[in-house]
């Protein structure tokens, strides 16, 4: 059996541990919360683009009446030889399967592209370091020397704790006049979308080509199971978080209303030419939401991790408690057997 002391230092050194894991927690549901706000201010943005977007095409060329053709160069749908997918994870652990599944998922795409030529962007250093161990980081813009070649060719680390519009647009910027000068035929993202604490999915989204304006284009997608979904209710329930993400339901019906009006609108500029200016912010608004998504889905993994590590923990300390009393009354009674054995010997 154990030495008690040895078992009261265990008790201890678990104690401290939950301690930790509970901090942790609360830092993390209080960062969900801002994570959320964050995404939500973004969102009213976000609808009245899609909203202007779809009136303009009810009222703009977009495609070339005698070919058929889109005219707008993101439209435009090629054979898929050159993919390029941006992966967004986390930049620390000790948030569960958060990035496993992601880096998961971005595997099982690059297996469903074999044979074609794949530029990887990693976005967080977890998915920097899973890909640089896999595949040689390269030049970015540097030809393939050879089909079905997967590389890294560029990653951002230690963004995720401070995402800001600015670097969503630089993504979205390379990605357009790359694929604008036909470099690459499609451009796929993998991130974990979030839309409360019990409601998240992980997908491949279809950024370029543009394919139905305001649909997400979803080429594969996996939701949390059920498990999940208890342990994320349970942790959101004792941190005080919100199960539901709140929405901004004027905005939405303001935007949809601007969309679905048989108003002829009076606009200042052609409605081809507002259309093909606007399209690039469609793209990178979408990145910028995907990015702000991924990070409050971090964080809800954190927090349910750390919610799951510090009921393992307690639940341990009883185990240890529960071993430690044994020990002693073990002890006790061995003691007191050696007494009344020498006294039965006197």
């Amino acid at each position: 059996m154990a030495n008690i002391l040895d078992i009261r230092r265990r008790i201890r050194s678990v104690t401290n541990t939950r301690q930790i894991t509970k901090a942790m927690k609360m830092v993390s549901a209080a960062k969900l919360r801002r994570a959320q706000d964050r995404a939500l201010a973004a969102r009213p943005y976000a609808q009245m683009l899609t909203a202007v977007l779809k009136s303009l095409v009810s009222r703009a060329e977009i495609y070339d009446p005698e070919s058929g053709e889109p005219k707008h160069p993101l439209l435009a749908q090629r054979p898929e030889n050159n993919v390029y997918l941006i992966v967004v994870t986390g930049d620390k652990g000790l948030a569960g399967a958060f990035n496993t599944n992601i880096l998961k998922a971005a595997t099982r795409f690059l297996e469903s592209k074999a044979g074609r030529n794949i530029e990887i962007e990693a976005v967080g250093r977890k998915g920097r370091d899973f890909f640089r161990r896999r595949y040689p980081p390269v030049p970015a813009g540097a030809v393939a020397d050879k089909t079905g070649r997967i590389a890294l060719i560029r990653e951002h680390v230690g963004v995720m704790s401070r995402v800001d519009h600015a670097m969503a647009t630089e993504i979205a910027d390379r990605v357009i006049d790359r694929y604008a000068r036909a470099e690459i035929d499609a451009v796929y993202l993998v991130y974990n979308e979030f839309k409360s604490v019990i409601a998240q999915r992980l997908i491949v989204q279809k950024v370029l080509p543009i394919e139905h304006v305001g649909e997400i284009s979803v080429a594969q997608e996996e939701a949390i199971s059920a498990e999940e979904r208890k342990r994320a209710l349970e942790a959101a329930k004792e941190a005080g978080v919100g199960l539901r993400s709140p929405e901004n339901r004027e905005a939405e019906r303001r935007a949809a209303r601007f969309a679905a009006a048989p108003v002829d609108y009076i606009y200042e500029q052609p409605p081809e030419e507002l259309f093909s200016a606007l399209l690039p912010k469609y793209v990178g608004i979408e990145i910028f939401r995907a990015l702000l998504e991924s990070v409050a889905a971090e964080h809800a993994a954190r927090m349910t991790a750390m919610d799951s590590a510090t009921n393992n923990a307690s639940e341990m300390i009883d185990s240890l408690t529960l071993a430690m009393n044994r020990a002693r009354q073990a002890k006790i009674t061995k003691e007191i057997i050696e007494i009344v054995s020498g006294a039965a010997a006197l």
